[in-house]
């Protein structure tokens, strides 16, 4: 009797673990043929090949915000049809930028029980070169115009001048040589010509001019500076004051930054300028919301920058000249970047 209940309790078991592999592997095919339903309220997204390489047309490569099983995955739209349908990789970043085939994806590592993160390098096709863990939360990332030099940023705990406030950490790479270096405070810093160094140093948002000099911004002493940076001399040298997450215009004589202006209200700290490098002229812009992004050039004329929306960001657009009012460009979508 005692053995014909243990094979009972086994067939049983077998029976369960049967009825509970059958279910697994339904509902694994079920979720895998919604994966390409069109999300309520976002535009259709199917999944294919998405790709760095210029094309006959430009297109905009991005982070898509669409709740669902694509959300996170780097997503393609021609640039002239960016609420058109998307196509959806399976590669998922928390930030990201591209230029010249090279691809740089801050993303945060599965399967972990506290959150890690990564910068991974990718070429044309979306594929893995490189990877470097990053101790911090992803904020920034961008790729110099030939594609050689990639930077990205962090916002890190535990400095301890820092108390309970995040401070920054920036990295450069160079990805003919894989030479990394950590973070920009180990470059010297040149301030009204003069050596300087504090504690409280902190960089982010780099922009490249090309493989040997950028753009960023530097934090110290409760202010922010315009910083040029030199890869070679390991040098920043400020420029001017209150300029936060510089753009560089494809013709590289203008910089988008965002800075904070007198007597704006709490809820509104930044608003987006242009600065013309030849004449040292601001031009304020239309855009009278506070923007807490890095923006990116859509074209010589044109920026294109994130704001809060349904699904997390979505995506906008402004005339770089002062002139004209936002418009929306997508819904749903993050750190977009010009391919073509």
């Amino acid at each position: 009797m005692r053995n014909r209940a243990r094979l009972l309790v086994l067939f049983l078991t077998v029976l369960v673990l049967g009825a509970v592999s059958i279910g697994w592997v339904r509902y694994a095919a079920a979720r895998e043929a919604r994966k390409d339903r069109q999300q309520d309220g976002g535009p259709p997204m199917t999944s294919g090949q998405v790709t760095l390489a210029a094309g006959a047309s430009r297109r905009l490569v991005f982070r898509s915000m669409l709740w669902g099983p694509h959300r996170d995955e780097l997503a393609s739209v021609p640039a002239n049809d960016a609420a058109g349908p998307r196509t959806a990789s399976k590669v998922s970043c928390l930030r990201f930028y591209a230029a010249a085939g090279t691809g740089v994806c801050l993303r945060r590592l599965p399967g972990t029980l506290a959150e890690k993160y990564q910068a991974v390098v990718l070429d044309v096709n979306l594929h893995e070169r490189r990877h470097f863990t990053v101790n911090g939360i992803p904020t920034r990332a961008r790729v110099s115009p030939s594609g050689r030099m990639v930077a990205w940023t962090v916002f890190v705990s535990g400095d301890s001048y820092g108390g309970t406030q995040f401070s920054t950490r920036t990295s450069i790479l160079d990805t003919s040589t894989w030479t990394l270096v950590r973070s920009l405070e180990d470059y010297q810093v040149i301030m009204n010509g003069k050596v300087h160094h504090s504690v409280d140093d902190n960089f982010w948002g780099v922009t490249f001019a090309d493989d040997d000099h950028f753009y960023a911004t530097l934090g110290t002493h409760a202010k922010t500076y315009l910083v040029r940076g030199d890869v070679r001399a390991r040098t920043v040298t400020t420029l001017r004051e209150n300029v936060e997450c510089p753009s560089l215009s494809p013709d590289g004589t203008r910089l988008a930054f965002k800075k904070r202006v007198a007597g704006a209200s709490p809820d509104a700290p930044w608003r987006e300028y242009v600065l013309d490098l030849r004449t040292l002229r601001e031009t304020p812009l239309g855009e009278h919301r506070s923007v807490d992004d890095q923006a990116v050039w859509l074209d010589d004329d044109t920026l294109v920058y994130a704001l809060a929306g349904d699904y997390g960001a979505d995506l906008w657009t402004i005339p770089a000249d002062g002139s004209g009012s936002p418009a929306r460009l997508m819904t749903a979508a993050l750190a977009p970047a010009v391919i073509g």
